[in-house]
């Protein structure tokens, strides 16, 4: 996830071989109208929708956990009230017409569940691989199901840290147990997406959640290879020796190492639990119009394609992916990077595909002063919606995250829930 500026959040903050077939998703499947709610239910009293976005299936917020961000408020709260936050949390939630809450729940290599391959989150009490005294993705999961949320598990498969001391992790840390898997790079430390064994690795630690929770989804953001530090190189050297002699361009290996990781937790997930969905969130600019005619007209600074190694929209095509949520957190307008540009690029990318589109919103630049104006009108994400309302092919949106949620200190969400959701959606189909 990224911030205003386009740098990494976690501080606190060309093609593929083809298109799918017309109509399939993931593994061939067919996307599915959501079940008819059942006589005399709740769902089947509610009014209808208000508007057309009304309609949109998909509405989700992010939860962070790395750094506290979101939630826990602090590290080192007792069980009790980590899960009272938690519960607050969801009910907002539901409060704000939402119908899906995606929980960090893998920040930095460490898991807020009883992992057996890596150590208990830091986030939770202060110290990575303290038992927290409870197991805060059960209850979440639950919790949010209890509540007719769906509960998306949002996993980081490389980042390891946001420092480099490798003696800052937990004794039983799988960084310390094989340093030959790590990274420096940027002030923080990351796996190396060119080690087999490390991809490998990676995809078994964040199916044990799959296998154990009735996790409606897995969810990945948009870190892979890092976002890129000015005069710091990724030192893949020796993996690049050893794995990538058949690629001439480096930059060709870093991407087809991506590709592994997402073609093969696809497989796997669907081997583990058929039905789970998989979605990935990535920077909102695939490459740039100047780069590649394919691109979108922008002239963002950083694209998946050209500098996380991350081609996504190759992912969307092949239909590796469920869903995408591409991060399109500009306004309308913007001179660089139009909110409405990549809306049209997007829709155009997942056309006859079978995969959800739906728009990660940036709840967090509204009323924060430092934005531009544009953010400091409580109308900027109402017109987001209705913008997508008049393209029936995008599935919904997410909002960046669960603290503005909560706080909406300009009034933002209040207007799109008054503007768009005066009606209670029915959780999407799990």
């Amino acid at each position: 996830m990224t911030t205003a500026t386009g740098a990494a959040f976690a501080v606190v903050g060309p093609s593929g071989s083809g298109v799918a077939a017309e109509g399939a998703g993931r593994r061939g499947r067919e996307p599915e109208p959501p079940p008819a709610p059942e006589a005399g239910t709740e769902a089947e009293r509610e009014p209808e929708p208000e508007s057309a976005a009304a309609a949109f299936r998909f509405r989700g917020m992010w939860m962070a956990t790395v750094a506290n961000r979101d939630w826990p408020s602090r590290s080192g709260l007792t069980a009790d009230a980590q899960r009272a936050e938690l519960l607050a949390h969801l009910d907002r939630a539901v409060e704000r017409r939402l119908n899906a809450v995606v929980l960090q729940v893998r920040p930095t290599a460490d898991a807020l569940w009883p992992s057996p391959y890596e150590p208990w989150a830091q986030c939770l009490t202060g110290t990575q691989g303290r038992d927290p005294g409870w197991d805060p993705l059960g209850t979440a999961v639950a919790e949010a199901h209890a509540r007719g949320l769906e509960l998306h598990a949002w996993f980081n498969p490389y980042r390891v840290a946001t420092h480099a001391d490798p003696t800052r992790l937990a004794a039983s840390h799988p960084a310390r147990l094989h340093p030959e898997w790590t990274v420096p790079y940027g002030g923080k430390l990351y796996y190396d997406p060119g080690l087999p064994e490390v991809r490998r690795f990676v995809q078994d630690a964040m199916l044990d959640a799959v296998r154990r929770y009735a996790i409606d989804a897995v969810h990945w953001d948009d870190y892979f290879y890092p976002y890129p530090v000015a005069g710091e190189s990724f030192a893949d050297d020796a993996s690049h020796a050893r794995y990538g002699a058949d690629f001439p361009d480096r930059g060709d290996w870093r991407r087809h190492n991506t590709d592994l990781l997402v073609s093969e937790m696809a497989a796997r997930i669907e081997e583990v639990r058929p039905g789970v969905a998989f979605g990935v969130s990535p920077f909102g600019v695939w490459r740039n119009a100047a780069d590649d005619l394919e691109g979108s007209d922008t002239r963002a600074g950083v694209a998946t394609y050209d500098d996380l190694y991350a081609d996504t929209r190759k992912w969307v095509r092949e239909g590796w992916i469920d869903h995408v949520v591409p991060q399109l957190y500009w306004h309308i307008g913007h001179p660089a990077t139009d909110y409405t540009t990549l809306l049209d690029w997007w829709r155009a990318a997942v056309r006859g595909t079978g995969v959800a589109l739906r728009i990660g919103e940036a709840l967090y630049k509204a009323g924060d002063p430092a934005q531009p104006a544009a953010w400091q009108d409580p109308g900027e994400l109402s017109r987001h919606l209705e913008l997508a309302a008049g393209r029936p092919d995008v599935d919904g949106h997410c909002f960046f995250a669960a603290r503005e949620v909560t706080e909406d200190r300009a009034g933002a969400l209040a207007a799109v829930v008054a503007d768009h959701y005066r009606a209670r959606a029915r959780p999407p189909r799990r």
